[in-house]
Order: C-alpha cells, then structure tokens, then sequence
C-alpha cells in the first residue's frame, strides 16, 4: 500500500497538480487532498490507492520502501515511442 506522502512526492515529481491526478484517476480532488494529508497510509478505500498508484505508476513512477521503512518514489523517465 502507498502512503499519503508518497502520492505528495509523486504528484510533485510529476509536475501534476492534484487536479491532475485527481482527473487522471476519475475521483475528486478533494480525495487525493484528503489521501495527501497522512504520512502514512490513508484511511480510505483500498481500491481507491490502488487506482491513484497504478495512475502514478503508469506515469513513470516507482513506489520504494513500505509505509513502514522508508517509503519513497522514483521517478523513471519513459521511454520514447517506437518511431
């Protein structure tokens, strides 16, 4: 499970405003704010963090660590489209 500053770090490194992602994952921005504001894992719905970490994922990044031992994110650059 991902945690709320890992979204933080994520939306950050990505350059996406929480209405980008909010957008990009078919849920409001008020959630992804309210998700945002734990340090650790959200209360919410599982299927909700998984949908926003696939969204991120897909976007390039890398969810490190467990919400228990330093969790982190990378972001991996993508790959350019066959020509």
């Amino acid at each position: 499970m991902i945690t709320g500053i890992q979204i933080r770090s994520a939306r950050a490194a990505l350059r996406w405003t929480s209405e980008d992602l909010a957008e990009k994952a078919g849920i409001t921005s008020r959630t992804v704010k309210r998700l945002e504001q734990f340090n650790s894992i959200p209360d919410s719905r599982s299927s909700t963090l998984l949908l926003i970490k696939k969204v991120l994922e897909d976007a390039g990044i890398e969810f490190l660590g467990s919400p228990e031992n330093g969790p982190g994110v990378r972001l991996w650059k993508k790959e350019a489209p066959p020509k």
